[in-house]
């Protein structure tokens, strides 16, 4: 095994099997996926389909790197900035314990294998699959069904072969069911997100008739969406219900589970102050907004410790010009401005 691979395996295996989303780790990998012995890098649940699949994994790779910037730009402005994401797969509890915040990365890692899968399908990257089947429903008028559309199907197949797997990894029963639960509502609201696209086609672009495919949005919108439902999550407890074990709300008044909420075990800190047995990293030297009234206020992300403001010198472009032909020209200001970091 090269060294590349080496260490990778090394990162991958220092926590063992305890982090269901520990692939994660790969984003940061350079590792060329062109022998069956890089699956190494992955948890027995995970190697054998690795092996069967070894075309996949660099999209595999890539829906890592996507589900580590999604994270940390959905939670820019909050007290958990999901900063911790970038340690995979050295995870700290924030993301091991079935938090609210561990619910809501499980989805998006879930949703972003499936998706960059079901694009490499279409975009001939994966010999084993193409274009999406047409649908099944008939085109709107002076519509007809054509192009290459994601193929879906085959991304949630092999998707949740994937992540699922890895959700196996973890020790407890209840957060191998937690984390499979989540990793579906992640893949759910992938499916919904399905829509329709088309082309026009037409003398001097009359759009006489379009060819509409089925395609899938930008991985942003999945994330915006469940961070909509990381809000609402509903706090569970996994026990005996008839036969089997369910996941029900830990508060009784609570409404009942369904499969497109996301779930968690345990509270979680409010993260205003470092805390390494509770995964909180605190917000002191955080930058925030003295005018908003949001989460990224001085208020709520300081909060209550006040804020320092420093001034800063910066240049930018001014009193710019349009000379003929064909330049812009502009001059070099300097103005001052307040910066306020968190206490």
């Amino acid at each position: 095994m090269g060294r590349p691979a080496a260490a990778a395996t090394a990162l991958l295996c220092q926590l063992g099997l305890s982090a269901a989303i520990q692939w994660l780790g790969l984003a940061g990998s350079e590792v060329a996926w062109n022998e069956s012995q890089h699956c190494r890098l992955l948890v027995p649940e995970q190697l054998q389909l690795c092996r069967r699949h070894l075309e996949a994994m660099p999209s595999v790779v890539r829906a890592a790197r996507r589900t580590q910037q999604l994270c940390q730009q959905s939670f820019a402005d909050m007290r958990w900035n999901c900063s911790s994401i970038q340690r995979a797969p050295g995870f700290g509890p924030d993301l091991l314990t079935g938090t609210r915040e561990a619910a809501f990365v499980h989805a998006l890692a879930a949703a972003a294998v499936a998706q960059s899968i079901a694009r490499s399908c279409a975009s001939g990257e994966l010999p084993r699959c193409s274009c999406g089947p047409a649908p099944a429903e008939p085109p709107a008028p002076a519509s007809r069904w054509g192009g290459c559309g994601d193929n879906l199907s085959h991304g949630l197949q092999l998707g949740a072969a994937f992540t699922d797997g890895s959700a196996r990894a973890a020790a407890a029963p209840g957060l191998r069911a937690v984390n499979r639960h989540n990793g579906a509502v992640g893949r759910a609201v992938l499916s919904d997100s399905l829509d329709t696209r088309c082309k026009c086609h037409g003398v001097s672009g009359s759009c006489s008739v379009k060819t509409c495919w089925k395609g899938l949005p930008d991985l942003g919108e999945i994330a915006s969406d469940l961070k909509s439902r990381y809000l609402a999550a509903l706090k569970v407890t996994h026990r005996l219900v008839g036969p089997r074990k369910q996941l029900i709300p830990k508060e009784g008044d609570a409404r009942p589970v369904t499969e497109m909420d996301l779930v968690y075990l345990i509270s979680s800190p409010d993260y205003c102050t470092p805390n390494p047995q509770l995964g909180s990293l605190g917000t002191q030297d955080r930058p925030c907004n003295r005018s908003s009234v949001g989460s990224d206020s001085c208020d709520l992300l300081c909060c209550g410790r006040g804020y320092n403001t420093y001034t800063e010198e910066v240049q930018e472009r001014c009193h710019c010009r349009y000379r003929w032909c064909c330049s812009v020209v502009c001059r070099r200001c300097r103005r001052s401005l307040d910066r306020h970091v968190c206490k």
